[in-house]
């Protein structure tokens, strides 16, 4: 079992792009030096080049802070937005 960074996935998506499934093979090979085996190297890079990026879920929407009588009545209104 390995892990796959957002650097080295988007490096063999390139080669990918670039060179095939063979080129790909060969940067995930060398990204990943302790697999040795040829298949198993270009069945990983298949499936790394399918990856889209995740989408990062939505901001929950900021909390308004309630602003109390005293700190209006200290703000000066100069009409200015």
């Amino acid at each position: 079992m390995f892990t796959v960074s957002e650097e080295e996935a988007a490096a063999i998506r390139a080669a990918f792009d670039r060179g095939g499934e063979l080129a790909a093979a060969v940067e995930f090979r060398r990204l990943f030096p302790g697999i040795s085996d040829n298949e198993q190297a270009r069945q990983c890079a298949r499936t790394i080049a399918g990856w889209q990026p995740l989408k990062l879920p939505p901001r929950p929407p900021a909390r308004l802070r309630k602003v109390s009588k005293a700190t209006r009545a200290t703000t000066p209104d100069d009409g200015a937005c």
